[in-house]
Parts: structure tokens; sequence; C-alpha cells
């Protein structure tokens, strides 16, 4: 049966908000991936990964304020994606990002990479640092009692030195929805290790991003093209609801 294609869904370049905001365009979806029921794939035990969606990146008080990611719709996609997986029942896993490690365990790599992230960042006081890393607020919002919550402890992926592994054996789930930051970094890192772990990632393009937006076309190509389907907040939205029409 032929399935509908990731290029007949109109993807808005756009989100009306407080100005505009314009996300990098989805590519179309890979051939390799237009035989996937991904609408199927769905209905399964699934889970939503956010990844990196913290007050640093997103608040212009945060570390990575220089980014200016609220100008871009990461956000605003991401909640979409939310609200439709809560009521495909979908389990949540809100994972944090540190720029603060100064107590990680440190290859010496890692010593000179993130010292070089926090010393410029000495006088915050704890409060301060414990702000930064946290969800960001339209996200917490969204959060309830039985979603997991937590950081990141290697140095770009959400399997290593945590629960996560755990949890998706425990609850049979074999497929993830990932948004966040950064595209090129955590997100591609979680895509590869997702799919090398057995498990069938979902990238939502548009409610991620780059440091630089101009990496972007690259990234989700590469990711597209090698490691998982990439696609709009809009088009998960409607695998999650169901809510499209095959191609006759």
């Amino acid at each position: 049966m032929t399935l509908l294609r990731n290029s007949r869904v109109s993807y808005p370049t756009a989100i009306a908000n407080v100005k505009q905001k314009v996300a990098t365009p989805i590519p179309e979806l890979h051939p390799q991936w237009q035989s996937l029921d991904l609408a199927e794939l769905l209905t399964q035990p699934t889970a939503f990964l956010s990844i990196s969606q913290s007050n640093s990146l997103y608040s212009p008080q945060g570390v990575q304020s220089k980014e200016k990611q609220w100008e871009r719709p990461s956000l605003e996609n991401t909640v979409k994606v939310v609200i439709a997986a809560r009521k495909a029942g979908a389990k949540f896993f809100w994972i944090g990002y540190n720029v603060f490690r100064e107590d990680y365990p440190k290859s010496p790599l890692d010593e000179a990479q993130y010292r070089n992230w926090y010393e410029p960042y000495t006088n915050w006081s704890d409060e301060q640092k414990q702000w930064d890393g946290e969800l960001v607020d339209q996200l917490k919002a969204l959060q309830q009692p039985q979603d997991v919550e937590f950081f990141e402890t290697a140095h770009q992926s959400s399997f290593i030195g945590t629960t996560l592994p755990l949890y998706l054996h425990r609850w049979g789930i074999r497929n993830l929805l990932i948004t966040g930051m950064h595209l090129d970094w955590c997100i591609e890192g979680n895509a590869r290790a997702a799919r090398d772990s057995g498990l069938t990632p979902i990238v939502i393009g548009d409610a991620c991003a780059c440091q630089y937006q101009e990496d972007e076309p690259a990234t989700l190509r590469r990711i597209n093209n090698f490691f998982a389907p990439v696609i709009s907040a809009d088009f998960a939205v409607q695998l999650l609801e169901r809510d499209w029409v095959r191609p006759i």
C-alpha cells in the first residue's frame, strides 16, 4: 500500500508569534523511509524525548542566549507534538543538558571543553546554575508526575550513564519521537545511538535547531539520509492523530 509521502504534507515555513519565526525547510522524506507506515508504528509503544530544551537556550538570561533560540520556532513546534503525543499515550522523557559540568567524570578532552563552557560564569550562584539547566517554562507546564526527567551525563548521548535504556526496555518502547537541541550534536548523536540500540527514532526537524541556523540543512539531510526519518511537527501531529488521507 502506498503511504502518504512526507512531501505531500504542507509544511509551514513560518509560525506567527510575537514576530515571524522561520524554520529551516524539512527535506523530503528519503525514499528508504517511504515504505514505512509511520502512523502504524506510532500506535505501538512510543516515547517522546525532549533533549536540552532548557532556560540556558530559550531565555535571554541563559548561558547560551547568544543563539537566540527563542527567535526560531523549535519550542512552539515541540509544544504541538507534546500535546498530540500525550493524547496518543506516549511516555515522556525530559532530558536536561548542563553547561556547568565541574563535577562530571571527564576525559582530558572533556576537561578542556567543559572548562571552556563554564569558566566565564564562575561568579554565578548555585541557584543561577540550577535555573540555567532547568526545563523551559513552556514545557515544564506540560509535564506530568509520571514523566521521567534526568540530565545527560555523557558528551552527546542520553543512552550512556542514564536510566533511559532501562525504562525503554521495561516499558517495551521501540519508537522515539525526538525534539530539542542541538540538532547537529545531541539530536543526531541520540538518533544514531537509538538506531544502534535497535530502536526506531523519528526526528521532528522543525522542533530542533543547530547553534547556527545555516548548519541545519546539511544536518537535516544527513540524519534523514542515514539514520532516521526527519518530519515536521505538523506531520507528526497528523500521524499521532491519524488525521491524514492516503493517496489513491
